[in-house]
């Protein structure tokens, strides 16, 4: 039986996004004691299924991770409502009321939680994208040896696709427009690092290529050559999906609508979450949502604030974690910028992997580790808390010390 919710709360709330992040909010809504009517509604057919091994497991998994099993969330057991295959075509006001405008009817509610993640950007119509089931699909069946792939876009998805593709023998050539891989994820010196990866890999990486025109299996480059493959998979990025707020809730010109910690947009009675927010943390700034960690733990402090309950003093930094070419790589927090003030990056040669610490007035805001699972869960637990902690830069350069103990009083 749902324990009763706090009293003030909406009666009604519409969840809209199929995925992690819609899932997570009806979770933490009941979990919180909320026992108002719940609907969900989501664009794919199928339950929710968990992204990440879309690419990282294209080969070795044929079927989704339904988070159903993984999390132990079963929609239909938590929301009164289910809608799926049903795509939110707008939003709107009616007197108290706020109306989701469906290709399937209207859905009114009391509030509203944008979940809808984001879609592929899709520059040439004959490049394939990775980014639901059906797209992992088709691609699973092209992948195959004796064929030649040819991703476009040396960032996560393009580099964790290269790897599986080349660890099952397969001919992988990457074109990437900036100087290195992840050079806008990571930045250019951190990304630099990762280029031997494909070497290693067998995989062809071509940096500072400009992609103009892809005409079947042909990729045309801005100097005239051609590159020619069995398939091309375009991975040059994602877009939030927020076209259906149009009107009522502002958007940045990147798609992402702004929300406060909790995920409380500018609109009375709309909190947006997961991929298409840019959420204001405590310690970073405001940060894209675009990462599974987001999706896994910002629901919480959504559904917090929707029951009127008070949010958690500390919280974790924002994590993106990857698995490519044979390495496994984590960014926390936020990454300074060249030419910061006051920004410093100390590299930690540490046992069979590396980390970049990321400093800002001698307080680490961020980092970068690859194939080191205790500094990752030092790091970790050092971003977590109500303030950063200062770092003696000195010692933290030294990968002897454990970084806790290259901590300022």
């Amino acid at each position: 039986m749902r324990a009763a919710a706090p009293q003030g709360v909406p009666d009604r709330v519409i969840v809209v996004g199929g995925g992690l992040a819609g899932l997570r909010t009806l979770a933490e809504l009941r979990g919180l004691g909320f026992d108002g009517e719940l609907v969900w509604v989501g664009a794919e057919t199928t339950p929710a299924y968990d992204r990440p091994p879309l690419s990282k497991e294209l080969l070795s998994r044929p079927e989704p991770l339904w988070l159903a099993e993984d999390l132990g969330h079963q929609h239909t057991e938590l929301a009164d409502a289910v809608h799926l295959g049903r795509a939110a075509t707008g939003l709107r006001r009616d007197g108290g009321a706020l109306i989701v405008s469906t290709d399937a009817g209207e859905l009114a509610a009391d509030a509203v939680v944008a979940a809808t993640g984001s879609e592929p950007v899709r520059p040439w119509p004959d490049a394939v994208a990775l980014h639901s089931a059906a797209d992992a699909t088709h691609l699973r069946e092209q992948v195959r040896p004796g064929r030649h792939v040819v991703i476009i876009g040396a960032g996560w998805i393009g580099a964790e696709v290269a790897g599986v593709a080349a660890g099952a023998g397969i001919r992988v050539t990457v074109l990437e427009a900036g100087s290195a891989p992840l050079w806008r994820q990571l930045g250019e010196v951190a990304g630099e690092r990762t280029r031997e990866w494909y070497t290693t890999a067998g995989v062809e990486l071509r940096t500072d290529v400009i992609v103009t025109e892809v005409d079947g299996g042909t990729v045309t480059l801005d100097d005239g050559s051609t590159v020619t493959g069995d398939i091309v998979l375009s991975a040059v990025g994602v877009r939030p999906a927020t076209g259906w707020l149009d009107g009522v809730v502002p958007t940045l010109a990147s798609g992402h609508v702004v929300t406060d910690r909790a995920g409380a947009t500018a609109a009375p009675g709309v909190w947006a979450v997961g991929d298409i927010a840019m959420r204001e943390t405590l310690h970073f700034g405001a940060v894209p949502g675009g990462h599974w960690f987001a999706a896994l733990r910002d629901p919480a402090l959504v559904a917090a604030d929707i029951l009127g309950l008070p949010l958690p003093p500390a919280e974790a930094a924002p994590e993106v974690f990857s698995d490519q070419l044979g390495h496994h790589l984590e960014v926390f927090g936020r990454l300074v910028r060249d030419g910061e003030p006051g920004a410093a990056r100390v590299l930690r040669t540490l046992d069979g992997g590396w980390s970049e610490l990321h400093v800002s007035d001698q307080r680490l805001v961020g980092a970068v580790v690859v194939d080191a699972p205790r500094e990752v869960a030092a790091v970790r637990k050092l971003l977590r808390g109500e303030a950063l902690p200062r770092l003696d830069l000195a010692l933290a350069g030294d990968p002897a010390v454990a970084l806790r103990a290259a901590t300022l009083p």
